[in-house]
């Protein structure tokens, strides 16, 4: 079996272990349908270099102790509070390279309240790897400002007001020494990493950067390009810069017109245009002697939102062609908006030569009255998706007419499996035909968050899902992913400068999926919430039913339902 999924089985439970970037879907399944007095799973974990395995845990418990103030943490191990669902993802702490053992027990209930264990089965993955080494590793950012687990790590509001610059403000001057010791690498999760290791190798005085930026505004990340213009001279620059000037940041006292005047005044050379609309790409190309070695893309701004509170995917190319994709794409580019025009570069999709059963191609924008070009792709995938599609896409619920907008809707009547994330969920269809939600939108735990959960952060003004990515078919040969700065709407693709790319590789494609699973989840119990209006009782896992009323699982195998089908997808 392919590196990225390991399966084992025991009795009539089998367990699914899919590697996300640096966390792992823990799939389960048990067929035949359990008995009523099965309550959930009980997961274990053992990371690389440790002696034993240690439980998960729950913030749920059966009951709480009467008198005993209801906190939220994870007090409850999952042996004595199973997992009342099909599927998990688990984030190591600390992430760790080596191998991560699972242990999966389903738990049963006797009357009297009794746990009892039914037959584990164990397997083991790899989390922390180069998604596929030597051609591309993906990261995301955390996108947990908004979440029980910042409000547990972070609980002083004050600390929460220290992370960001105040609205308005010029980003490049906020001091961020003033927030907490190591919250933002926590929050830039692997995304940051990966932009961090690209200007640490831009150090070497053997190489020369190219950017293309649209937001601007962290003080770190502009520092380290300071650092590496100083040492150019202006015949030979060693920082080449595109920075978008369209309305918002063309102002005198914006962030990118403040990174434009320093970065001019340490040596680099700057260029300002912003296409039809917007200069939009969030690019990093590293040359090596002349010849370029690695290139970043994907939707993460350089900025204080892009990198700590969005929800972001970041890209770090090592595959030739694909860096040179890049790096031509930038010289076109930097030229200005008539060369751009002018070169036939813009107009077809560029294809790598396939490595390792990896398939990669780019398209590069703005396609001015032919978004077909790079859209019609996309929207073929969707429609010919035959498992699943998942998808997150920041401003889906304004682009009303594009095909893109089109083709996900449809598949709200269609039998296949699909979720889907939006920043807003205004205007789009949100129900499958079994009446299960298919699309949530941003959501926090206000002041009505439920017991035993806690009143989160709203992560400040602006939104909050940037993700610009669909995934079809991640479990089968044919997955595809297509993701990049695009916002795959139709006014886009003809007026910004932008990157889409698609790779078709089930290794890519999986680490896409966990990440729409992981914020699909996350919002989900949310906007439960929010329908509430918060009005229950604390939340407490479910014992085994009285005679004639429904197991907590019984939605889980009604069959052809939303539930069903996930259960199935993940679990087998």
């Amino acid at each position: 079996m392919a590196d990225h999924v390991s399966t084992a089985t025991s009795g009539s439970l089998t367990i699914v272990l899919r590697r996300g970037e640096r966390m792992c879907l823990i799939g389960m399944n048990i067929e035949p349908e359990p008995t009523p007095d099965f309550v959930g799973f009980a997961i274990e974990v053992k990371s690389p270099g440790s002696a034993d395995f240690v439980f998960l845990r729950n913030r749920l418990a059966f009951s709480y102790s009467a008198g005993v103030a209801v906190n939220g943490f994870r007090e409850f191990t999952t042996e004595q509070s199973p997992l009342q669902t099909f599927r998990w993802i688990h984030f190591p702490q600390e992430p760790k390279a080596g191998t991560y053992q699972y242990r999966v027990t389903p738990m049963s209930m006797a009357a009297d309240g009794t746990l009892t264990k039914g037959a584990s089965a164990t397997a083991g993955i790899d989390l922390f790897d180069e998604t596929v080494p030597g051609v591309v590793d993906i990261g995301f950012t955390r996108n947990f400002a908004s979440s029980q687990a910042f409000t547990e790590r972070y609980p002083d509001p004050a600390a929460r007001a220290a992370i960001l610059p105040a609205p308005g403000s010029n980003g490049l001057q906020f001091d961020k020494a003033q927030a907490p010791a190591g919250i933002y690498d926590w929050l830039g999760g692997k995304a940051n990493a990966l932009l961090a290791s690209v200007l640490e190798a831009a150090k070497d005085p053997a190489t020369t950067l190219d950017v293309m930026a649209y937001d601007l505004n962290e003080p770190d990340f502009l520092a380290a390009l300071e650092t590496i213009a100083k040492r150019g001279s202006k015949n030979a620059p060693s920082l080449r810069i595109l920075i978008d000037n369209s309305k918002g940041h063309v102002d005198a006292d914006s962030s990118e017109s403040d990174a434009a005047t320093r970065l001019e005044a340490a040596g680099a050379l700057v260029h300002r245009h912003h296409f039809y609309s917007l200069q939009h790409n969030k690019v990093l190309i590293l040359h090596r002697g002349g010849t370029p070695e690695m290139a970043i893309g994907g939707s993460t701004n350089f900025s204080f939102r892009g990198l700590y509170i969005q929800a972001n995917n970041l890209l770090l190319f090592r595959q030739p062609e694909v860096v040179a994709m890049f790096a031509q794409a930038f010289e076109i580019a930097f030229a200005g908006v008539k060369a751009w025009q002018a070169d036939p570069f813009r107009t077809i999709w560029h294809a790598a030569s396939p490595i390792a059963g990896t398939v990669l191609r780019a398209c590069f924008s703005p396609h001015v009255k032919s978004s077909d070009v790079s859209l019609s792709p996309v929207t073929g995938a969707i429609e010919q998706a035959t498992s699943c599609v998942l998808y997150a896409v920041a401003f889906l619920n304004q682009d009303t007419k594009g095909p893109v907008r089109k083709a996900l809707d449809r598949l709200v009547d269609k039998p296949l499996f699909s979720y889907g994330i939006a920043n807003r969920e205004t205007g789009l269809k949100l129900f499958k035909p079994d009446g299960s939600q298919g699309v949530v939108d941003f959501k926090y735990l206000a002041k009505n968050a439920p017991e035993p959960f806690r009143e989160e952060w709203s992560g400040g003004g602006g939104i909050t899902i940037h993700h610009k990515f669909v995934v079809t078919d991640f479990n089968l040969p044919t997955a595809k992913v297509f993701a990049g700065s695009s916002n795959l709407s139709f006014s886009g693709e003809e007026g910004n400068g932008d990157h889409l790319i698609q790779i078709s590789d089930p290794r890519v494609a999986t680490a896409y999926a966990v990440e729409a699973l992981r914020m699909f989840d996350h919002l989900h119990f949310r906007a439960k919430m929010k329908a509430n209006k918060g009005k229950q009782a604390p939340l407490t896992l479910q014992r085994p039913p009285k005679p004639g009323d429904p197991a907590w699982f019984s939605p889980f195998y009604v069959k052809d339902s939303q539930k069903a089908n996930d259960r199935l997808l993940f679990g087998s």
